[in-house]
């Protein structure tokens, strides 16, 4: 079965304030003990895959991956190369904050293997940039973009924020525009959420930052449908547009419940029949391989040990020495995370025939109330199965006739409700 690997890199030289990842500032010492880490449990996790387990897409995500050298990033790659059978077509992301990357060191990091960035533009103005306390600004994104291409990547994500505290409609169409002469090939744009216990939530209930407008964002959203539309991209998922073709190979197998791995402290992933998260300190993640890695030292050649007792017992692969939770999925579990990740794919949505083929009942048979009611309300529509993307998964062999069922232009910007009516199935066996 094809999986998808995420590796989590916690390290930032700041901590934004509107940002509750698992993410540490001032801590770049720690990150040649950390890529050990890595590496040793990737090849912990990969020394107990079962037969059929092939790799298509690898992620770096953090935090601020580019903060690693490009011989860090080679090395990890080279891990998972050797510990799991990794398509050679696969799709190899690496997030990158502009002023974290150089001419250099892109061109270096695309002879290691990574062949897609995603670079965090967030605004291209620089109030909204101090506001949310990035370090970069549109002066760096542009040396950034230009780095990037020079390298040969052509496989380029701008990720955005809108619905900032007292952000215009002019300024967020001025991002949006400008970022749009950058030609990237994929747009992802967010609205900014108060996270629970991020400075900019404790600010807001003070009172000393303004809250923000849902209206308003609201109307950036449909505005930047609109636009990314008429400069040539289709929107596939709610808060992304591509190219044709340069879909993220990655973020669909998620949307599509497909098994990923998850590496690294506060990662977490889904594969096995289990949904797992690991500890997020970073001290006591790379202390869980210490052992490892001072034998890969010693030796030359990275030893594996087999998973203590403790650890068959209560758990299986994917399980790691780093999970702190792990939890056996039910049918239960798995159908309703289906319908909510399939339903944010806006135009392939959940098709009816992978539904029934993944879980043996038909959508109508498990859904026959929510489906008509959301339907007959304007919040979703039937429609001809459409995959999109370069690849299929492996619940969608294509061919034959198939109906889906996907949000409407409405829907997409009421999607927590119709997600909540999909959260408690009919029990199943």
């Amino acid at each position: 079965m094809r999986h998808s690997v995420y590796l989590h890199v916690p390290f930032c030289t700041h901590r934004c304030a509107y940002c509750d990842f698992t993410t540490y500032a001032g801590q770049e010492r720690s990150i040649p003990a950390y890529v050990s880490a890595l590496c040793a449990e990737v090849d912990y996790v990969g020394n107990w895959a079962p037969e059929g387990v092939s790799v298509h897409t690898i992620f770096f995500g953090g935090g601020t991956p580019s903060l690693l050298l490009s011989e860090q990033v080679g090395l990890v790659l080279a891990t998972i190369r050797r510990a799991l059978p990794v398509e050679e077509a696969a799709e190899v992301t690496l997030e990158a904050n502009p002023g974290t990357v150089s001419p250099r060191g892109l061109q270096t990091l695309r002879a290691a293997g990574i062949n897609r960035i995603s670079l965090g533009v967030q605004s291209a103005n620089g109030e909204e940039l101090r506001m949310l306390e990035r370090a970069h600004n549109y002066g760096d994104v542009l040396d950034a973009v230009s780095g990037v291409r020079r390298a040969g990547f052509d496989n380029l994500n701008t990720d955005l924020i809108y619905g900032l505290p007292g952000q215009t409609m002019y300024t967020w169409q001025t991002t949006v525009r400008r970022v749009l002469d950058l030609r990237p090939d994929h747009f992802s744009a967010y609205a900014l959420t108060l996270e629970h216990g991020t400075p900019f939530e404790r600010w807001s209930s003070r009172g000393l930052l303004s809250a923000p407008d849902p209206d308003r964002a609201a109307d950036m959203y449909e505005w930047l449908s609109y636009e990314l539309q008429t400069a040539g991209y289709e929107q596939y998922e709610i808060s992304n547009w591509a190219h044709p073709g340069r879909e993220c190979l990655h973020n669909l197998q998620y949307w599509r419940g497909g098994p990923y791995l998850g590496f690294g402290a506060g990662a977490h992933g889904y594969a096995g029949g289990y949904r797992y998260s690991n500890m997020p300190a970073i001290r006591s993640y790379t202390e869980r391989f210490s052992q490892q890695a001072a034998d890969e030292r010693g030796t030359g050649a990275r030893t594996v040990s087999a998973p203590p007792e403790s650890v068959r017992k209560r758990a299986h692969y994917p399980c790691s020495p780093a999970v702190i939770t792990h939890h056996r999925q039910s049918t239960q579990d798995d159908i309703g995370e289906f319908m909510i990740t399939g339903l944010r794919l806006t135009k392939e949505g959940v098709s009816a025939n992978r539904f029934q083929r993944r879980f043996g009942t038909g959508l109508l048979e498990m859904y026959g109330r929510e489906i008509p009611q959301l339907t007959q309300s304007g919040l979703l529509e039937w429609t001809e199965s459409k995959s999109v993307g370069a690849a299929r998964d492996d619940q969608d062999p294509g061919g034959g006739n198939d109906q889906s069922i996907r949000l409407t232009t409405r829907g997409r910007l009421l999607g927590n409700h119709v997600f909540a009516e999909f959260l408690s199935p009919a029990a199943v066996d």
